[in-house]
């Protein structure tokens, strides 16, 4: 009888500092002969790579991965109970939708998942270390970013298209001539300041 494999999925969240939009998290399972051959396709952390490597990398992700799902958490989630919950709302979904749960969950950052009952670890700038995190980041980033670049034609007061929600000068000043959508986080826009 053929040994039960060890399960190790990455995760990683995308969009948790932005001031537009939901909170994505990424989850990836990988073997270490795909590891290796992501790695050499030029897989890393997501924010070092640019969006033509990004959407160079997702199909091949996608293909040489054991499993890999996304979850979200709404900007009405995020007001409701806040960024850390939510995140780990959107993590958590993520992991649900795998047909089997991971026996080992590696999470990037300092901060655990309090709602994961099962076995974790935490490594800060864990993209670094760990393929399937950083395959986990490359996923979230592209479909939290193609999310956005949709909305962009609906709200194109802020030029979401250019800065995927997050505060730049524009957004801000922008959100104070316009003010805020359904989908802006009012949660964040309590600290908003224009410089």
């Amino acid at each position: 009888m053929e040994a039960k494999k060890f399960l190790i999925a990455g995760i990683d969240e995308v969009g948790k500092g932005a001031l537009f939009g939901p909170v994505f998290a990424g989850a990836v399972i990988l073997n270490k002969t795909n590891e290796t051959k992501l790695l050499n396709q030029g897989l890393k952390d997501s924010k070092k790579l640019s969006p033509l490597q990004r959407q160079h990398l997702v199909p091949l992700i996608k293909k040489n991965s054991i499993a890999w799902s996304i979850g979200q958490a709404s900007a009405r989630e995020i007001d409701a109970i806040g960024i850390r919950e939510a995140t780990e709302k959107a993590m958590l979904r993520a992991l649900e939708k795998f047909s089997f749960p991971p026996d080992l969950i590696l999470v990037d950052g300092i901060l655990p998942m309090r709602i994961w009952p099962g076995k974790q670890k935490t490594q800060v700038r864990g993209e670094s270390y760990f393929p399937s995190i950083a395959a986990a980041s490359v996923l979230a980033k592209e479909a939290r970013d193609e999310l956005i670049k949709r909305l962009a034609c609906q709200y194109s007061n802020y030029e979401l298209e250019k800065n995927k929600g997050y505060g730049t000068q524009i957004h801000r000043t922008n959100l104070i001539k316009a003010g805020a959508t359904k989908l802006h986080r009012k949660s964040f826009l309590s600290r908003l300041v224009i410089d």
